[in-house]
């Protein structure tokens, strides 16, 4: 099976339909959250996405509209979007919205928009707090958004922390060890050891690690492969459907340089 692994979508269908276009074959859509918020087409999103197989889990900006979460939490810029949003959202959208969980177990796979540990809001940036984040899922892998910045995480225990829980002697095989913080290399498929991984696609609406590209990642379950990608998208396009709404003219801006 092939996964198609998008996140942080953000109402940019232009984005979204580029990497649509881009993924080639794949046999299952995963959303990690946050398809609404900040862009210009949050409807137009939501039915993108159910034109496919897939299933998705919901992110912090998904709860700021349905009013799951105050919107005091949110910078100025995002709490606008979020109320525009909020006045835009179809009945049927909200419902789609409502209906997801805040994490999903597929096989050996935990999939949370923030962390396994606070699944809606917490941010995923250091190896320190992916560490404890280990403790909190029971699958080999974890995949998660929010940060909107590619990432994988991989842990590795210490021989004596592994033998130890091996012989019954009660060890926390997360009481001593490692945890990586790999920079993942475009186009470059991966295969992923025995160690446990966290990993982040990156995002499809708004990248914020100086490539405006959209990002996204192919994964493979059965062969523990997995692939970032980067596609270009219409950025000019979806800047002009945000000035259109008035939408914060900073989102509008950042678009472009990829921050």
């Amino acid at each position: 099976m092939r996964a198609l692994v998008v996140s942080d979508i953000h109402s940019n269908l232009d984005a979204l339909d580029a990497v649509l276009a881009d993924a080639g074959q794949w046999d299952v859509l995963w959303s990690l959250g946050d398809v609404v918020g900040y862009g210009p087409q949050p409807n137009e999103c939501i039915a993108r996405l159910s034109e496919h197989e897939h299933l998705a889990i919901p992110g912090n900006h998904d709860w700021g509209v349905l009013e799951k979460l105050d919107l005091a939490e949110f910078n100025a810029d995002a709490r606008q979007a979020n109320l525009w949003t909020r006045n835009q959202l179809s009945a049927v959208s909200r419902a789609y919205l409502e209906a997801l969980a805040s994490t999903r177990v597929e096989g050996d796979v935990t999939l949370a928009h923030g962390s396994p540990r606070y699944p809606i809001w917490e941010y995923l940036i250091y190896a320190s707090s992916a560490r404890v984040s280990f403790a909190h899922f029971h699958t080999s892998i974890c995949l998660v958004g929010h940060t909107h910045l590619p990432v994988i995480f991989r842990f590795m225990p210490s021989a004596s922390s592994t033998s130890d829980s091996r012989e019954g002697r009660g060890q926390n095989p997360l009481a001593s060890g490692q945890c990586q913080a790999l920079q993942p290399v475009e186009g470059r498929e991966v295969l992923l050891d025995q160690q446990r991984y966290i990993i982040n696609p990156g995002s499809v609406g708004q990248p914020r690690d100086g490539d405006p590209r959209a990002a996204y990642l192919l994964f493979d379950p059965e062969r523990k492969t997995i692939e970032h990608r980067r596609v270009v998208y219409d950025i000019e396009a979806t800047q002009k459907k945000m000035r259109r709404v008035d939408l914060p003219p900073r989102q509008i801006a950042r678009l472009a340089h990829g921050w």
